[in-house]
């Protein structure tokens, strides 16, 4: 008789090496950690923590700008990490010799996956800690199932987006301009960076784009779990439903065109030493 693959196990063992190996770079935590923050603390200190005109009403700069930023860095935990990093490691043969020990591939992928959804928690707990603390942010625990349900549906969904970038990308040093050119843009019309309130004449073609990609409905489900004046348990299914719908997009694509060996000739020595060294 065959016995069982112990699963759980092995997947707590690549998820606790995957974010060991993360947190064996300091760029790579730094800019997924440390620079949100710092962004938080900018816009305050710019802007002040008056109130201003969002989406959610007018709300203190902080209040807006905590869960959108918190946002920000669970997608690139998730999203830029997780592309990036597999490029990399596909480019150095690592992803080939991973694919010929007995380990399941998925649980490798699995591994990379929850790794990224628990870095971008940690992210998430402490800006949202930071900015309950020391700039007054309003949480009601009667949306909390709402703010967590948001959280996991739009870091699964930036998860899979990231594995599907680094099936697309040709390598290593094609996923970081993939990445950058996609999120940042989104970013300033996905109430991230700058608050499109009522008052604001936005194009309408901008709002488009953002309502088209996941990035600004991760945004508002999560924002409106911390809104002062929306009503508990404030699940927005809508914004929820648009993220479901580019996970399977993401998940499909990984599906069909991730591989494990490197691209021949897409990327130099040279490339991948100094990708080695950016990316870790």
């Amino acid at each position: 008789m065959n016995e069982r693959v112990p699963v759980i196990p092995m997947l707590w063992r690549q998820t606790r090496a995957q974010n060991r190996a993360f947190w064996r770079v300091p760029i790579g935590a730094f800019f997924t950690l440390g620079l949100p923050l710092i962004m938080l603390v900018l816009f305050v200190a710019l802007f002040g923590n008056d109130t201003l005109d969002s989406t959610y009403g007018n709300i203190k700069t902080a209040q807006f700008y905590a869960p959108g930023l918190a946002v920000f860095a669970a997608a690139s935990a998730t999203y830029t990490n997780i592309g990036m990093n597999l490029s990399m490691r596909r480019d150095e043969g690592i992803l080939k010799r991973v694919r010929g020990t007995p380990l399941p591939p998925w649980i490798y992928l699995a591994g990379v996956v929850l790794s990224g959804v628990w870095i971008a928690l940690v992210s998430t707990v402490v800006m949202m800690g930071i900015g309950v603390f020391a700039y007054d942010v309003n949480i009601e625990a009667a949306k909390m199932p709402a703010a967590a349900l948001s959280f996991l549906v739009g870091t699964i969904t930036f998860a899979l987006l990231g594995v599907a970038l680094a099936a697309v990308a040709k390598s290593a040093s094609a996923a970081p301009g993939i990445a950058n050119s996609t999120i940042l843009p989104l970013a300033f019309v996905s109430q991230v960076f700058i608050s499109l309130g009522e008052s604001r004449d936005v194009p309408g073609w901008l709002n488009l784009v953002g309502n088209i990609f996941p990035l600004k409905h991760f945004a508002l489900s999560f924002g409106q779990a911390m809104s002062p004046f929306s009503k508990a348990p404030a699940f927005e299914w809508g914004h929820l439903g648009v993220m479901a719908i580019w996970a399977a997009i993401g998940g499909l694509v990984a599906w069909r065109k991730f591989g494990w060996d490197p691209v021949p000739g897409a990327s130099s020595r040279r490339a991948r030493r100094a990708n080695r060294a950016a990316v870790g």
